[in-house]
Order: structure tokens, then C-alpha cells, then sequence
């Protein structure tokens, strides 16, 4: 009886199988009732619960059904692998379609090899695949555990069974060679073959293939040649396509914008295409940074062109990197605003170093929150790009607890998040705290590298930590685990220097193997004027304009020593050579935010719309501490 009744709920009673809902008919209607396998078969299809499915399978066998094709497919695709391989070899002799089940679940669940083996057996029991046995198999290639000697096999049987003019198997072949194994060569031989080439997921796996190994021009190429065979790129393949553009040196940055440009004026070029070209040139123009130009193409993309939010990623881009923050904003609101784009995670990591670089709080707390809100469910906890920005614009806007929320908030921290904290806490002056910092993603397992300890030094800097400061740098000398860099020797001068200790600033700079920079001699220089080491101030100025000769504060400081040496030829001869050079004084610029706009002051513009109502005020206050002075 024990035995009975264990075994009595993996038996279905026939009413109680007739009568599920999912049969879609009674026990008691008129119409002729459906075979016992038919019943079976209807209840495998779409979901089915766990218990259900331990229930069907068991009538399965009390009705002698487990030879039958359809419902071992059925079970086999609804069993994860090791309960769906066993349903599989009760099989005396399957056909295609449980050969393709099992295989599809293999591959799925990551078992690349075992789906082969069962490929294999499927050749010798003389089964014939199908187009969709190819794609299974290819999914399994995916994974990255097949060589690509096993593709080839692969592909020879294409060209046995007669597959290779099916675009859609070819073009997951050409994937697997793109993508998997990254046999480029195979992959663009394979294309040229190809009769029918109108699959745009083809071009763009190829396009794709050589963006990820380098060959950005070989993309650039095929992009073009994609564009005047009237094809019509998706977005996988214009991410395909800026990623190429990003990889690209100087020299090929101008080539292709020049080829591009010609590219947009010929006749030839359709209004969809000019908007994909004008895209690429938005990012390229901003590479090399000119973004006069790169706002003009910006311009060029027509409305149906910019509801794609890569074409505002790019020029969001473009004037991020070139320092017009306040620019990118104004795109942004744009965009939200006015075109109703959905921005994406690249959108908003652009949009959050514009807020930090211009202390916009407000606008980094709300894309804080739409991202918490309206966002991907999770992605801030999973994003670990994301998480940094965040983390970097609380931080430089002197948020503190938000940048400490968002990190503790992060699933997997990894070393660049530490390092983006780490680095957070140095600049608000917090070293004990990015220090014990350092300590503690030690202790996680995470070995820091060379970032990391630019962000301790940095600590150390900020916080006058100089005993911290020098043992962190003797232990990468001693440890050669992370080798210092000139940016590690910049810090610990300027950790010497701000600590009084010029003379030692001096004898790290003569031993480091590095030429030094302008920060070095910048650093030199600021310890210099704020320990009252003029003596030194005119040596240093002048090593520091030999190193940057476009940059005015070298040419400033000397000026400056030379006058408090009433060395007038001296000074106007300096002031000659700086205008000689084009070299102009850094105007310095703040910013302030009043009533949800920011406004930009440059000093010596005039540019600013309440410049003489600002200037009314200074005067008024100048009068009243005049007044309060006397």
C-alpha cells in the first residue's frame, strides 16, 4: 500500500486529462474523441507546471507513448538537460525533430560539447538535419568552448546537405566565424560567396567582427559598401559602426572623414543613408575635436534620423569630451524634451561627467532617479559603468553620502568601482577613508592596480599623508606587482611639495625613469610659491614651458618672478614670446545654478545676459565693505 501510494499521483486519470483546460474540449462533447497521444501532445504545448509535467510524462508511459517523436520533443523541451538527455536515449529510433530538441537544450544551457556529441550520433544513425539542427549547433559554437576546426566541419556539412544557399543558415555560419571564433578570413570569404546578401544581420556580424579585433577600416569599408547597395544598417550595426570609430588613430580619423564627407554630398546617398553617414561623422568630428563641425553634421540628420538615441549619444559625446559640458546638457534636455528619445546607459554616463564637470547636483540626482525609476529594472546595481559615473559626479559634486550610497548599493563591486570611490573620498579631502578603503577590497580579494594606487597616492596628497604616501610608493618599487608610472611620481612630488619637502620632490624627479611633464614641474612650482621657495621659482617655470610650451602658466609664473626681480626686459620679453606663440592666458570659469538654469562665467566675457546687473552688485558690495573697512 505504501508503494501505491507514492506511485498515485503520476497517474492522471483519463476524465481528469480530458477535462484540463488546456485540452481544449470535454469529457462529454459530441465531436470524435482525440487519440490518447493527440491528448498528450496538446498538454506538452507552451508552459507547463512542473507537477503537470511529472504527471503527463508518466501517463506517457502507462499509455506507451515515449517512442512517439512529437512527445519526446515536447518532454525533451520542456526538461532541463540531464532529465531531457534521459528521455531522449529511451528513443529506439528519432527522428529530426527530438535530435533538434536536444540539441537546442544543450546548447542553451552551455553544454557545447555534448550538443556535438549528439550531433554526431544523429550523422551515424543517417539522420538528415535541417536547417534548424544548423542553428542549434551554431548557438552551441557561441559559447566559445568550439574551435574553430569544428566549424569548419560544420560548414562542410552546409555544402553537403545542400544548406549554404539558405541566407539565414548562412548568415549563422558567418556569425560563428565573425563573432565565436573570430576567423575573420573564413567569415568575409564565406560572405563574398554568399548569393543573397540582403540579410542586414549579416553585414553587420561581419562589420562587427572587425571592429572587435581592430580592423576598424575594414568595418568603415564594408559600412560603405552596405550603404550604397541600398541597405538600410540597424542599430547593432551603427554601434558596430562608432565602435570602429573609436579604435581609430588620427591619421585615420581625417581619411575617413574626408571620404565620409564626400561620401554625404554625392548623389548616391539617399536620406537614410546620409543620416547613418552624418551619425559616424558626428562622432569622428569629435574625436578629433572639432565640434563646430561635428554639430553641423548633428544638424544635417533629419527628424526620423534622430529618433535613433545613437545619433544624440554622439554628439552628447562630443561635447563632453571636448569640455563643452553646459552643451551637452542643452542637447540632452533636447532630446528628452523636444524628440521624446529614450537615452540609454551610454547616454547617461555622457550626461553625468557634463553634471560633474559643471556641479550640476540637481540634473545628477535626477538622472540618479530615473534610472532607479524608469530605467531597466536593476541596472544600477548591475552596471558597473553606470555605477562609476554616479559615483564620480556625487563625488565632484561634494556629495559624499550619494556617491557612498550608490557604491554601497552596487552587487558586484569590482576594482573599478573601488577605484572610482577611492578616488572620490581623495578629492573631498576624506584619505584616512580612502585608505582604509584600499584596505578592505584587499581583504575582498581584489587586487588593486595601477589606478587604485594613483587614487591612494592622490589620498595622500590631498590629505598631507606623507608617511602613507611614501610607504605606498616604496612598495610598488619593492613589490614590481603594480610598476609606477610618471602619473604615480607626479602625485608623490606633489605630496613632497605641498609637505615643504621641495628638495626631496627634487631627488624623485632626478632618479624616476621618466622625462618629466608638466604636472611634475607644475607640482614643483605650486610647492615652491607656497613654501617661499622663490629662489627656484624661475628655474621651474622655465623647465615647465620646455615641456608645454602652449600652456600660460609656466610663461605666467616666470613673468611673475622676473617682475618681483625688477627684471622688466625680462618680463616683456616673456609676455613677446607667449604672444609670438598664440599663447593666451586660461580665462578661469565657474558656474552657478539659479532657478534650474546654469550659468557660465568666463573671466573678461561679457557674454554673460546679467552682466551689468551682476557687476551693479559687485560695485554695491564693494561700496559696503569699503564702508565696513573704514
Amino acid at each position: 500500500m505504501p508503494c501505491l501510494t507514492r506511485r498515485r499521483p503520476l497517474c492522471i486519470p483519463r476524465s481528469t486529462l480530458l477535462q484540463h483546460p488546456r485540452l481544449g474540449h470535454s469529457a462529454s462533447s459530441n465531436q470524435p474523441s482525440p487519440s490518447p497521444t493527440s491528448d498528450l501532445s496538446r498538454l506538452l504545448q507552451g508552459p507547463v507546471p512542473r507537477a503537470l509535467l511529472l504527471q503527463v510524462h508518466a501517463r506517457v508511459f502507462l499509455l506507451n507513448a515515449h517512442q512517439n517523436d512529437l512527445i519526446a520533443t515536447r518532454l525533451i523541451g520542456r526538461y532541463p538537460s540531464n532529465p531531457a538527455l534521459k528521455v531522449f536515449h529511451h528513443l529506439r529510433n528519432p527522428n529530426i525533430f527530438p535530435f533538434n530538441a536536444i540539441i537546442r537544450v544543450l546548447a542553451e544551457e552551455g553544454f557545447s560539447s555534448n550538443a556535438f556529441v549528439i550531433y554526431r550520433e544523429l550523422k551515424f544513425r543517417q539522420v538528415s538535419p535541417n536547417d534548424l539542427t544548423f542553428s542549434f549547433l551554431f548557438k552551441a559554437c557561441s559559447g566559445g568552448s568550439i574551435g574553430g576546426d569544428v566549424v569548419k566541419l560544420v560548414h562542410s556539412d552546409l555544402l553537403k546537405y545542400g544548406f549554404t544557399c539558405d541566407p539565414l543558415v548562412s548568415n549563422g555560419l558567418l556569425m560563428v566565424y565573425a563573432k565565436a571564433v573570430k576567423d575573420l578570413s573564413s567569415a568575409r570569404k564565406l560572405f563574398d560567396e554568399m548569393a543573397d546578401r540582403n540579410l542586414v544581420s549579416c553585414w553587420t556580424s561581419l562589420i562587427s567582427g572587425y571592429a572587435k579585433i581592430g580592423l576598424a577600416g575594414d568595418a568603415l569599408e564594408l559600412f560603405v559598401v552596405m550603404l550604397k547597395e541600398n541597405l538600410c544598417p540597424e542599430s547593432d550595426t551603427m554601434v558596430s559602426v562608432l565602435s570602429a570609430c573609436s579604435s581609430l588613430t588620427a591619421h585615420q580619423v581625417e581619411k575617413w572623414l574626408d571620404s565620409l564627407a564626400q561620401l554625404v554630398k554625392s548623389v548616391a546617398c539617399n536620406g537614410l543613408a546620409c543620416d547613418f553617414l552624418n551619425t559616424a561623422l558626428v562622432y569622428l568630428y569629435g574625436k578629433c575635436g572639432d565640434v563646430e563641425n561635428s554639430r553641423k553634421s548633428f544638424d544635417e540628420i533629419s527628424d526620423n534620423g534622430k529618433k535613433s538615441v545613437l545619433c544624440w549619444n554622439s554628439i552628447v559625446g562630443a561635447y563632453v569630451q571636448n569640455g563643452c559640458a553646459l552643451k551637452a546638457l542643452e542637447v540632452f534636455k533636447s532630446m528628452m524634451e523636444e524628440y521624446n528619445c529614450r537615452p540609454n546607459h551610454v547616454t547617461m554616463v555622457n550626461v553625468l561627467s557634463a553634471c560633474a564637470e559643471v556641479g550640476d547636483l540637481d540634473l545628477g540626482s535626477w538622472v540618479h532617479e530615473y534610472l532607479r525609476s524608469g530605467g531597466q529594472k536593476g541596472v544600477l546595481s548591475s552596471n558597473v559603468n553606470l555605477a562609476t559615473a554616479l559615483i564620480d559626479m556625487y563625488s565632484k559634486c561634494g556629495d559624499l553620502d550619494g556617491a557612498r550610497g550608490v557604491f554601497e548599493q552596487m552587487s558586484r563591486k569590482d576594482v573599478v568601482s573601488f577605484n572610482a570611490m577611492i578616488i572620490g573620498l581623495a578629492v573631498n579631502g576624506k584619505g584616512d577613508e580612502a585608505l582604509g578603503l584600499h584596505s578592505k577590497m584587499q581583504e575582498l580579494g581584489l587586487h588593486p592596480d595601477s589606478g587604485t594606487l594613483l587614487g591612494v597616492l592622490c589620498a595622500c596628497s590631498h590629505s598631507g599623508l606623507l608617511g602613507k604616501g611614501r610607504d605606498i610608493l616604496e612598495g610598488m618599487l619593492r613589490s614590481n606587482l603594480v610598476i609606477p608610472k610618471l602619473e604615480h611620481y607626479a602625485c608623490y612630488v606633489d605630496l613632497l611639495a605641498r609637505s615643504g619637502l621641495i628638495d626631496e620632490a627634487l631627488g624623485v624627479v632626478a632618479s624616476m625613469p621618466f622625462e618629466p611633464n608638466n604636472f611634475v614641474w607644475g607640482a614643483l612650482l605650486a610647492g615652491c610659491v607656497l613654501h617661499n621657495r622663490l629662489e627656484m621659482v624661475q628655474a621651474l617655470s622655465t623647465d615647465l614651458v620646455k615641456v608645454d610650451p602652449m600652456n600660460s602658466a609656466g610663461y605666467i609664473m616666470l613673468s611673475n618672478s622676473f617682475a618681483s626681480d625688477c627684471q622688466w626686459r625680462r618680463v616683456m620679453k616673456t609676455r613677446g614670446v607667449m604672444r609670438e606663440k598664440g599663447v593666451a592666458k586660461q580665462p578661469g570659469c565657474s558656474w552657478i545654478k539659479v532657478g534650474g538654469i546654469v550659468h557660465e562665467f568666463v573671466a573678461g566675457s561679457a557674454s554673460c545676459r546679467e552682466f551689468e546687473s551682476v557687476h551693479r552688485v559687485l560695485e554695491s558690495l564693494l561700496k559696503e565693505m569699503r564702508l565696513v573697512g573704514s
